[in-house]
Order: C-alpha cells, then sequence, then structure tokens
C-alpha cells in the first residue's frame, strides 16, 4: 500500500505541473516543441527521460534475466548512434523545421513526407502500446495483483493519455528534468547494493550454478551468435539515429550549438544508464531462481531485494521512466500529424487555438489506437521483442532517407519513396508473414527483420535514386 500512496502522490504532482504548464500554451511550437527554448541542460535530460523507456527498464532488463552478462552488449547500439547523432544535431537545428517528416518533405516533397508519417506512426502505435502494459504491470504489482492486468493496463493508459493531451512538451520536459535525476541517482544506487545482497560476483556465480539452466549467465562473449547481435543491435542504432523524439527535443533547443553539447552529454548518459539497467537485471536475477518474477525483474527486486527507501524511490523511477516515454512516443504522432497533414493539406488557415484543440484531440484518437495495438500481440511477446519490432519499422523506413536529405545531394524523391516503401514492407512481410522465412535457407530465417528491411531499403535509396538523376546539359553556351 505504502507503494501505491508514494506513486499516486507523483503521479499527482505531474499531473499538477501538466496543468500549470497548460495554461502556457498558446500556440503549436509551445506544445509541439516548447516553443524553442530548451537549455542543453533541460535536453540532456529529456533526452534521456525518453530514450530510457520501457524498453530498456522492462524490455533490456528482461532479455538480461534471461541471458545474464551477455546482454551488456545490447546498449553498444544505442551508444554508436549516439554518436553519429551528434555529428547530425546542428544541421538539424539550423533546418528550423518541427518534424522528421517535415524535413524529408522538404527535400522529398509531399508524397515522401506523407509515407514517413505513416510509418512514424505504425512505429510509435507499438512503442505506446507497450508503454501502458509496462504501467499496467507496475499497478498490477504494487496492488498485489488484487488489480486485473486489463483493468491496470486501462488505468495506466488513461492517466498517460491525460498528461500528453494537457500540455505537450513544455510540461513533458519539466517532468523528465524531475525524472533523469531520479533515474541516475537511484540507478547508481542499486546496483552496488544488490550487488552486494547477491554476495559480489562470487556469490551471484554460485548462485547461478545452482539453477543448473543458467550457467551461462556469468559469461559475456559465446552466448549470443552473430545473427543475434545483429538482430539486436541494429534496430536501435537505426531507431537512435532517426528518432522522431530526439529530433524533436533538438527543434526545441536554443540554438544549435545546445542541441549538439547536449546530444555529446547523452552519448555517455545513456549508455551508463542503460549498462546499469542491465547489470541491476543481471545481479537481480541471481537472487530470483523463478521464471515467473523475471518478466519484470527489476519491479520485482525494488519489492523484494533493496531495502525500502530504495525500492520505494526505483519504484517511482519505473513509472516515471514509463510515463515520460509513453507521453512521449504518444504526442509525436499527434504533433507530426498536425504538422504535417493537417495545417499542410488540411486546414492551413486555422488559427493557432484550433491547431492546439485538435493536437490535443489527436492524442486522444492516438492514445485509443495505441490500446487496441495492446491485445494485438500474443501474451508470450516479450517486450523485448515488441521494442525491436517497433524500432525496425522505424528504422529502415525513416532514418536511410532522413539521413540522406540531410547529407545525400544525389538522392531523388523517388529513391526516397521506394526507400520508405521497402523499408516498411519488408519489416512488416519478414515478421508477419511466416511463409516468407519459412522459404529460405535456416541461417536467413534465423535473422530478424532488421537486417533485409535496412539492407533493401538502402539499396532501394541508392540505387533508384542514381537511375532517376537529372541529367545535366552538356556542350555550348
Amino acid at each position: 500500500m505504502v507503494y501505491l500512496i508514494a506513486i499516486l502522490i507523483y503521479l499527482f504532482v505531474l499531473a499538477g505541473i501538466g496543468i500549470y504548464k497548460s495554461r502556457q500554451i498558446k500556440t503549436q511550437q509551445d506544445f509541439a516543441i516548447a516553443g524553442r527554448t530548451l537549455s542543453p541542460w533541460i535536453m540532456v535530460l529529456t533526452m534521456l527521460a525518453v530514450w530510457i523507456g520501457t524498453g530498456s527498464i522492462v524490455g533490456n532488463a528482461e532479455e538480461a534475466y534471461r541471458t545474464g552478462a551477455a546482454a551488456l552488449i545490447i546498449p553498444f547500439g544505442t551508444f554508436t548512434g549516439m554518436i553519429l547523432l551528434s555529428f547530425i544535431a546542428t544541421k538539424a537545428r539550423n533546418i528550423e523545421a518541427s518534424s522528421v517528416p517535415e524535413i524529408i518533405g522538404s527535400r522529398f516533397g509531399p508524397v515522401a513526407r506523407l509515407l514517413a508519417v505513416i510509418a512514424l506512426i505504425m512505429a510509435y502505435m507499438v512503442i505506446v502500446s507497450y508503454q501502458f502494459n509496462a504501467g499496467g504491470a507496475v499497478i498490477e504489482v504494487i496492488s498485489g495483483y488484487t488489480v486485473n492486468k486489463n483493468t491496470a493496463t486501462i488505468i495506466a493508459a488513461s492517466f498517460i493519455i491525460v498528461y500528453t493531451m494537457l500540455a505537450g512538451l513544455k510540461s513533458l520536459a519539466s517532468m523528465d528534468i524531475v525524472t533523469g535525476t531520479i533515474i541516475t541517482a537511484s540507478l547508481l544506487i542499486a546496483f552496488p547494493v544488490l550487488l552486494i545482497k547477491a554476495g559480489g560476483f562470487a556469490g551471484m556465480r554460485a548462485a547461478y550454478d545452482a539453477m543448473g539452466s543458467r550457467t551461462s549467465h556469468m559469461q559475456f562473449w559465446g552466448v549470443y551468435s552473430p545473427v543475434q547481435i545483429i538482430n539486436y543491435l541494429l534496430p536501435t542504432f537505426l531507431l537512435v539515429m532517426g528518432d522522431a523524439n530526439q529530433y524533436q527535443r533538438i527543434f526545441a533547443s536554443r540554438n544549435a550549438q545546445g542541441a549538439k553539447r547536449a546530444v555529446i552529454v547523452l552519448i555517455f548518459a545513456a549508455l551508463m544508464i542503460e549498462l546499469l539497467i542491465i547489470g541491476s537485471a543481471w545481479v537481480a536475477g541471481s537472487m530470483t531462481p523463478d521464471p515467473a518474477d523475471g518478466k519484470y525483474i527489476l519491479i520485482y527486486a525494488a519489492r523484494h531485494h533493496m531495502p525500502f527507501a530504495l525500492g520505494l524511490l526505483f519504484m517511482i523511477t519505473v513509472v516515471g521512466i514509463i510515463v515520460s516515454t509513453a507521453d512521449s512516443f504518444l504526442l509525436v504522432p499527434a504533433t507530426t500529424f498536425i504538422n504535417d497533414v493537417y495545417s499542410t493539406y488540411i486546414n492551413p488557415k486555422a488559427s493557432q487555438k484550433r491547431v492546439v484543440f485538435i493536437s490535443r484531440i489527436l492524442v486522444i484518437g492516438f492514445g485509443v489506437i495505441a490500446y487496441l495495438v495492446t491485445h494485438a500481440f500474443a501474451e508470450t511477446t516479450g517486450f523485448f521483442k515488441k521494442a525491436l519490432y517497433a524500432y525496425t519499422i522505424y528504422g529502415s523506413a525513416v532514418t536511410p532517407v532522413l539521413v540522406a536529405a540531410m547529407f545525400w545531394k544525389r538522392a531523388t524523391k523517388i529513391g526516397a519513396i521506394c526507400s520508405i516503401v521497402t523499408g516498411t514492407v519488408v519489416t512488416l512481410l519478414w515478421s508477419e508473414v511466416d511463409f516468407v522465412r519459412n522459404s529460405l535457407p535456416s541461417d536467413l530465417a534465423d535473422l530478424d527483420a532488421v537486417l533485409p528491411a535496412i539492407m533493401l531499403s538502402v539499396i532501394c535509396l541508392i540505387v533508384v535514386s542514381l537511375l532517376t538523376q537529372k541529367k545535366q546539359p552538356t556542350g555550348g553556351n
């Protein structure tokens, strides 16, 4: 009950921030990109809070429980993606755009822009859906399973939708100052506390050996095959390179220099936090022999393996991460649709008051869609797999074209369109149509959608662009 009361107080404070910030929303820029007022320090915290989401705190932790130390390699997809993003940040901020599809559309035209919007919405609805599931899981656990899974998910989804609707990025950035600080502090404390309780690495090894089936959990190399490493690292790398959430915050920066500084700091902050999450799950797993407790290993560890005060802080951290990430991934489709469809094609002369109102209605609409998506996955599909699926849709369809829009002058409209369509279709066919993979040799069939999707997407972008280059006139004066 104490956990529930503490979390309710935290959510009440968040609601107060949202209500207060909602009074400051006058224009669509205020709602979508915080009026371009974010300082580098706030940018670091808000980018960290939105990136370290359910995919990390639940999905990566779940994978660490399943495979042990080998999961420590997973954050290096983020790390390399962030390094490249730091080189892109200045150019992206100087464009003065409000969304990723706007950048794509300004270079490749309205068809590419609309296709990018569709791919973004598809991917982000999946991401928001498992944030709802994770929020429901926390409510289910802290209520002692007196609240059933579906009811708990509805409660979590309702709060997230209402909060996002109130004040957009202004309230999210304010909340992320608190959330980013709590994430960092709680994980820096939790890891050594759990390690001491587990008896150090020697105690962990003895515990894993005693479990019989988990003797490889102390190995870093040799657990994952090369194919698995590609399957796990590449989707995250592609997402972070083109993630509309990160670009939304880059667009919200006061200037290009501040955006670049923030991303450079984020490279190391995100790596540290993701390693601490996986490390904490790995350590907690040695004290948790029952696989039924492994799906939400860090939530379980907060209640059973941490001192009460730390466990309480950690549980609040988990809730903060889920709410922050879900709000951000729900806000982006709504503001993207407004910017790239409604205000561009449907009602370009709409007043700012009406645009903000429609944005809030869209948040509700997309929230309902995301809730429906929660029922689309089988019960056996874990958070880690759901995350990789969503990252692949977005990363293979949008990221190559986004990078080309900023850095490859020879890319053409037709090449961009082919790339987006190919990345999306290959991901869906590879993941959802069994006979496509079953008809391939076993080595290829073991690949997730990410490698074939990104390879074919990039090939289409390059080859079609080169074939559709406009010939320059030659000779004469």
